[in-house]
Protein backbone atom coordinates (compact mmCIF):
# COMPACT_ATOMS: atom_id res chain seq x y z
CA UNK A 1 0.00 0.00 0.00
CA UNK A 2 1.11 3.40 -0.89
CA UNK A 3 2.51 5.55 1.95
CA UNK A 4 1.03 8.83 1.39
CA UNK A 5 3.80 10.66 3.08
CA UNK A 6 6.66 8.87 0.81
CA UNK A 7 4.13 10.08 -2.25
CA UNK A 8 6.28 13.33 -3.15
CA UNK A 9 5.34 16.15 -5.02
CA UNK A 10 7.87 14.58 -7.74
CA UNK A 11 5.84 11.62 -8.08
CA UNK A 12 2.39 13.73 -7.98
CA UNK A 13 3.58 15.47 -10.83
CA UNK A 14 4.91 12.39 -12.82
CA UNK A 15 1.73 11.21 -12.48
CA UNK A 16 0.24 13.88 -13.80
CA UNK A 17 2.27 14.30 -16.80
CA UNK A 18 1.16 10.22 -17.39
CA UNK A 19 -2.26 11.27 -16.71
CA UNK A 20 -2.77 14.28 -19.45
CA UNK A 21 -0.16 12.24 -22.15
CA UNK A 22 -2.70 8.95 -21.69
CA UNK A 23 -5.60 11.66 -21.78
CA UNK A 24 -4.71 13.77 -25.06
CA UNK A 25 -3.33 10.34 -26.89
CA UNK A 26 -6.57 9.15 -26.07
CA UNK A 27 -8.38 12.41 -27.58
CA UNK A 28 -5.95 12.00 -30.68
CA UNK A 29 -7.12 8.41 -31.28
CA UNK A 30 -10.94 9.71 -31.04
CA UNK A 31 -9.79 12.57 -33.67
CA UNK A 32 -8.98 10.16 -36.03
CA UNK A 33 -11.91 7.96 -35.70
CA UNK A 34 -13.83 10.77 -36.79
CA UNK A 35 -11.66 12.28 -38.92
CA UNK A 36 -11.69 8.70 -41.45
CA UNK A 37 -15.29 8.66 -40.53
CA UNK A 38 -15.77 12.24 -42.04
CA UNK A 39 -14.03 11.29 -44.85
CA UNK A 40 -15.13 8.10 -45.94
CA UNK A 41 -18.86 10.11 -45.73
CA UNK A 42 -17.41 12.50 -48.03
CA UNK A 43 -15.99 9.91 -50.03
CA UNK A 44 -19.50 7.98 -50.00
CA UNK A 45 -21.37 11.56 -51.41
CA UNK A 46 -19.22 11.37 -54.37
CA UNK A 47 -20.58 8.33 -55.64
CA UNK A 48 -24.62 10.04 -56.54
CA UNK A 49 -25.89 7.61 -59.18
CA UNK A 50 -29.51 7.26 -60.38
CA UNK A 51 -30.77 3.60 -59.60
CA UNK A 52 -33.59 3.82 -62.70
CA UNK A 53 -32.34 1.29 -65.33
CA UNK A 54 -30.69 2.96 -68.71
CA UNK A 55 -31.68 2.01 -72.15
CA UNK A 56 -30.36 1.25 -75.20
CA UNK A 57 -32.22 4.28 -76.88
CA UNK A 58 -30.55 6.79 -74.44
CA UNK A 59 -27.59 5.51 -74.89
CA UNK A 60 -27.52 5.99 -79.13
CA UNK A 61 -28.88 9.61 -77.90
CA UNK A 62 -25.68 10.15 -75.80
CA UNK A 63 -23.35 8.79 -78.37
CA UNK A 64 -24.86 11.60 -81.25
CA UNK A 65 -24.64 14.38 -78.31
CA UNK A 66 -20.84 13.68 -77.48
CA UNK A 67 -20.19 13.54 -81.48
CA UNK A 68 -22.28 17.17 -81.52
CA UNK A 69 -19.75 17.98 -78.80
CA UNK A 70 -16.96 17.33 -80.62
CA UNK A 71 -17.72 19.38 -83.75
CA UNK A 72 -18.74 22.20 -81.31
CA UNK A 73 -15.56 22.66 -80.03
CA UNK A 74 -13.56 22.41 -83.13
CA UNK A 75 -16.11 25.39 -84.52
CA UNK A 76 -15.17 27.68 -81.82
CA UNK A 77 -11.63 26.89 -82.12
CA UNK A 78 -11.75 27.83 -85.82
CA UNK A 79 -14.29 31.01 -85.31
CA UNK A 80 -11.20 32.35 -82.56
CA UNK A 81 -14.00 31.32 -80.16
CA UNK A 82 -13.47 29.88 -76.83
CA UNK A 83 -12.77 26.48 -77.28
CA UNK A 84 -11.69 25.72 -73.87
CA UNK A 85 -14.79 26.35 -72.23
CA UNK A 86 -16.43 24.33 -74.85
CA UNK A 87 -14.17 21.66 -74.29
CA UNK A 88 -14.88 22.25 -70.41
CA UNK A 89 -18.06 22.22 -70.50
CA UNK A 90 -18.32 18.69 -73.20
CA UNK A 91 -16.16 17.27 -70.31
CA UNK A 92 -18.60 18.43 -67.37
CA UNK A 93 -21.63 17.65 -69.24
CA UNK A 94 -20.64 14.00 -70.39
CA UNK A 95 -18.26 12.57 -68.36
CA UNK A 96 -18.15 11.68 -64.74
CA UNK A 97 -15.51 13.23 -63.30
CA UNK A 98 -17.72 14.67 -60.88
CA UNK A 99 -19.01 11.64 -59.91
CA UNK A 100 -15.93 9.24 -59.21
CA UNK A 101 -12.90 7.88 -60.82
CA UNK A 102 -13.69 8.23 -64.84
CA UNK A 103 -11.20 5.49 -67.00
CA UNK A 104 -10.91 7.64 -70.17
CA UNK A 105 -7.96 5.86 -72.43
CA UNK A 106 -7.95 8.67 -75.69
CA UNK A 107 -6.98 7.59 -79.18
CA UNK A 108 -4.33 9.54 -79.73
CA UNK A 109 -2.32 9.23 -76.24
CA UNK A 110 1.42 7.51 -75.71
CA UNK A 111 3.16 8.75 -73.36
CA UNK A 112 0.19 9.37 -70.81
CA UNK A 113 -1.85 7.19 -72.33
CA UNK A 114 -4.94 7.41 -69.22
CA UNK A 115 -6.91 10.29 -67.97
CA UNK A 116 -8.31 9.87 -64.76
CA UNK A 117 -8.38 13.43 -64.32
CA UNK A 118 -10.87 16.35 -65.93
CA UNK A 119 -7.30 18.13 -66.81
CA UNK A 120 -5.89 15.20 -68.26
CA UNK A 121 -8.81 14.82 -70.28
CA UNK A 122 -9.56 18.86 -70.78
CA UNK A 123 -5.50 18.62 -72.61
CA UNK A 124 -6.55 15.73 -74.66
CA UNK A 125 -9.24 17.78 -75.97
CA UNK A 126 -7.55 20.68 -76.99
CA UNK A 127 -4.18 20.81 -75.83
CA UNK A 128 -2.19 23.61 -74.71
CA UNK A 129 -1.29 21.79 -70.73
CA UNK A 130 2.45 21.67 -70.00
CA UNK A 131 1.96 18.81 -68.07
CA UNK A 132 0.84 16.77 -71.07
CA UNK A 133 3.08 17.55 -74.32
CA UNK A 134 2.21 15.26 -76.45
CA UNK A 135 -1.77 16.40 -77.29
CA UNK A 136 -2.06 18.41 -79.83
CA UNK A 137 -5.93 19.27 -79.35
CA UNK A 138 -8.02 15.87 -80.79
CA UNK A 139 -11.00 18.23 -80.99
CA UNK A 140 -9.36 20.96 -82.78
CA UNK A 141 -8.54 19.05 -86.21
CA UNK A 142 -11.50 20.08 -86.37
CA UNK A 143 -13.76 17.28 -87.31
CA UNK A 144 -17.49 18.42 -89.31
CA UNK A 145 -19.17 14.39 -88.33
CA UNK A 146 -18.81 12.10 -85.81
CA UNK A 147 -21.00 8.55 -87.05
CA UNK A 148 -21.20 5.23 -84.69
CA UNK A 149 -21.81 2.24 -85.90
CA UNK A 150 -22.20 -0.21 -82.22
CA UNK A 151 -21.50 -3.51 -82.50
CA UNK A 152 -23.56 -4.02 -79.27
CA UNK A 153 -25.00 -2.30 -76.11
CA UNK A 154 -25.00 -4.38 -73.03
CA UNK A 155 -26.87 -2.98 -69.83
CA UNK A 156 -27.80 -6.47 -67.96
CA UNK A 157 -26.77 -4.79 -64.67
CA UNK A 158 -29.38 -1.97 -65.62
CA UNK A 159 -27.48 0.78 -63.76
CA UNK A 160 -24.27 0.70 -66.01
CA UNK A 161 -24.65 -0.13 -69.94
CA UNK A 162 -21.60 -0.59 -71.87
CA UNK A 163 -21.14 0.13 -75.46
CA UNK A 164 -18.92 -1.33 -78.47
CA UNK A 165 -18.51 -0.63 -81.88
CA UNK A 166 -16.79 1.89 -84.35
CA UNK A 167 -16.99 5.86 -84.89
CA UNK A 168 -15.58 7.57 -88.09
CA UNK A 169 -14.53 11.25 -87.74
CA UNK A 170 -14.79 13.08 -90.94
CA UNK A 171 -12.54 16.44 -91.61
CA UNK A 172 -13.44 19.55 -93.28
CA UNK A 173 -11.50 17.66 -96.23
CA UNK A 174 -13.81 14.91 -95.98
CA UNK A 175 -11.67 12.57 -94.93
CA UNK A 176 -12.89 9.31 -92.57
CA UNK A 177 -10.76 8.37 -89.92
CA UNK A 178 -12.50 4.87 -88.32
CA UNK A 179 -11.51 4.19 -84.61
CA UNK A 180 -12.80 1.86 -82.10
CA UNK A 181 -14.26 2.31 -78.68
CA UNK A 182 -15.96 0.82 -75.46
CA UNK A 183 -17.58 2.92 -73.56
CA UNK A 184 -19.54 2.70 -70.16
CA UNK A 185 -22.39 4.51 -68.89
CA UNK A 186 -23.70 5.53 -65.61
CA UNK A 187 -26.62 8.08 -64.84
CA UNK A 188 -25.96 10.63 -62.49
CA UNK A 189 -28.74 11.65 -59.71
CA UNK A 190 -30.22 14.16 -61.88
CA UNK A 191 -30.91 11.43 -65.09
CA UNK A 192 -28.26 12.03 -67.13
CA UNK A 193 -25.87 9.80 -68.78
CA UNK A 194 -22.55 10.00 -68.01
CA UNK A 195 -19.14 8.21 -69.12
CA UNK A 196 -17.34 6.60 -66.97
CA UNK A 197 -15.13 4.28 -68.92
CA UNK A 198 -13.85 5.34 -72.30
CA UNK A 199 -11.05 3.12 -74.16
CA UNK A 200 -10.36 4.30 -77.64
CA UNK A 201 -7.68 3.50 -80.26
CA UNK A 202 -7.07 2.83 -83.86
CA UNK A 203 -7.47 -0.28 -86.01
CA UNK A 204 -4.41 -2.64 -85.75
CA UNK A 205 -3.19 -2.89 -89.06
CA UNK A 206 -0.65 -5.32 -89.43
CA UNK A 207 2.37 -3.50 -89.43
CA UNK A 208 1.06 -1.97 -92.79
Amino acid sequence: MLNPKSFSKHNIMSFAIVFFIALFLSGCANNNHIVRAESQSKSQEGFRYSSSCITEQEVVEAQKAWGEGIIKIGKAYSSNGDYVKAASEHINEYYGYDLSLVLFKPTLASHSQFRTSFDGALSYFVGGNPSYEEDKGFALRPWTKVRWENTGIVNNSCNVAIAMGNYYFTDVEGNETKVEYTLAYAKDENENLKIIVHNSSLPYTNGK
